[in-house]
């Protein structure tokens, strides 16, 4: 079950999220706490969709 490797925008990254506010999202980062973003040369945001699931997996807490 593998699937393509996708660049996800920030507004695609809150809505995976649940509706998380792009507010909320930019402090995170502020704070180191976000996924690992890759700033284009427009200056737009794009997160790996691998590294949005291996961010989510780092904060699965135990049951």
């Amino acid at each position: 079950m593998s699937r393509r490797d996708e660049l996800l925008t920030v507004p695609q990254v809150l809505d995976e999220l649940g509706g998380v506010s792009r507010r909320t999202f930019y402090r995170w980062r502020e704070l180191g706490r976000a996924p690992v973003c890759v700033r284009l040369p427009n200056d737009e945001l794009r997160i790996w969709r691998s590294d949005l699931v291996a961010w989510l997996a780092s904060h699965r807490e135990a049951a």
